[in-house]
């Protein structure tokens, strides 16, 4: 079982003059600490506009000033939002690779497309078509860092003319790519396009083996057919996370977090906003002691069984028996949602010391096993996965076309 650490950068109002640059410190802190400990991993979302529950809007920033800050973690986008109108995939592939060389090759890449109106219709992107955009868009990339030149492309949400995309990653072919999955149909896709799925769900251990089943079927299946230019099997499941010695200290310090975190999804997709009047935290608290939370978030749980099955809140040893139910159900990462709310840094650093003294060292002593099992496992099939993939052909020397110093000259093709 990998571990990793999740950062949305969320800010609930009322927000003082230097609470941006505080929690932004107060992250990276956190995030040294995690390397110090052992934790493997440390995801940093890209999120637009979203006023409280996300002040993370350039990632790539964020993970260069941990990778600066950090010896051994893995940085991953988690993720990066790689439709055109965001990002223009040349700039992406240039800042993956950049990141990797930066970190001496810890990059992941977590491709996303964002669910919210107020970031589709910031960027002028059509709702429905956003998965095929973004599934578009993140091939190209992994074409851009594998290829010299790239030949160049004309598709349904961007072209580009034939450029060699600079610099190239250190790991090749790429730094492992990953998808932001919410359900068992993104799941699918996931598993379909040879991707990691980032389950950003808080699912329980039977659902958790049902999603791991229909990963594993598919990446062993004839369905898979990779996006990128390697297959990254990989289950990776978020949980609450808040650890102390007495378990209801840890429900006080993590508890209300991670409660803001499942309202504020829910409200940012159902509810109107009128852009920087949000008021999130306050509904959110006016709600909680009233009583009507559940009500406002998506599905019929309450967020109290939700908290209560979730056992991310709780004791080392409660919590070592959660990580053993996922990794019985076949989950092979478990991220830690510990900056949520209002969560306090003291109480986040003292959860993330406790972790490291008293439950990643009996995962850290099968991890090794559990991995080269896996690897033996899966070489078949991934190797066969990759056979099927259709592969941009490279140009030919004299394919490759001239750009013209001049502009009145258009680029031409040297063949010709």
């Amino acid at each position: 079982m990998k571990f990793g650490i999740f950062y949305e950068l969320q800010l609930p109002k009322p927000w003082a003059a230097d609470d941006e640059r505080q929690l932004v410190q107060d992250a990276l802190a956190q995030v040294e600490l995690a390397d110090r400990i052992g934790i493997d991993y440390a995801w940093a979302v890209e999120h637009h506009f979203l006023e409280e529950y996300s002040h993370c809007s350039a990632s790539e920033v964020f993970l260069a000033a941990a990778a600066a800050r950090t010896k051994r973690i893995r940085l991953g986008h988690g993720i990066r939002q790689v439709i055109a109108n965001y990002n223009h995939p040349a700039r992406t592939a240039e800042a993956i690779a950049m990141l990797d060389l930066v970190s001496n090759g810890r990059a992941e890449l977590g491709i996303g497309e964002g669910a919210t109106r107020l970031e589709l219709g910031g960027f002028n992107i059509p709702a429905k078509e956003k998965r095929a955009m973004s599934l578009e868009a993140a091939e190209q990339i992994a074409n851009m860092m594998v290829m010299t030149p790239y030949p160049g492309f004309e598709g349904r949400s961007f072209k580009m003319p034939c450029r060699n995309v600079l610099p190239k990653p250190t790991q090749k072919p790429h730094p492992p790519m990953w998808m932001a999955c919410t359900n068992r149909d993104t799941i699918a896709v996931a598993a379909s396009n040879g991707l990691g799925a980032l389950a950003f769900s808080f699912v329980d251990e039977a659902e958790a083996r049902t999603w791991s089943r229909v990963y594993y079927d598919i990446i062993k299946s004839d369905r898979c057919v990779p996006l990128g230019h390697s297959v990254n099997a990989n289950l990776a499941m978020v949980s609450a996370f808040s650890l102390h010695a007495d378990a209801g200290e840890a429900e006080r310090r993590g508890q209300e977090g991670f409660e803001f975190f499942r309202y504020a999804i829910s409200a940012l997709v159902s509810s109107d906003t009128v852009p920087g009047r949000s008021r999130l935290y306050e509904a959110f608290t006016r709600e909680r002691h009233s009583g009507q939370l559940a009500a406002t978030v998506a599905g019929a749980e309450s967020l109290a069984s939700a908290f209560q099955r979730s056992r991310g809140i709780g004791t080392p040893a409660e919590f070592r028996d959660h990580v053993r139910s996922f990794e019985a159900a076949g989950v092979d990462q478990i991220i830690l949602l510990q900056q949520a709310g209002r969560n306090r840094h003291a109480d986040i650093c003292d959860s993330l010391e406790l972790l490291g003294r008293e439950v990643l060292g009996e995962f850290k002593s099968t991890g090794a096993e559990r991995e080269r099992r896996k690897a033996a496992d899966l070489a078949p099939f991934m190797a066969a996965a990759l056979a099927r993939k259709q592969r941009m052909p490279p140009l030919a020397d004299a394919d490759i076309p001239v750009v013209r110093a001049s502009v009145a000259k258009p680029e031409v093709n040297r063949s010709r």
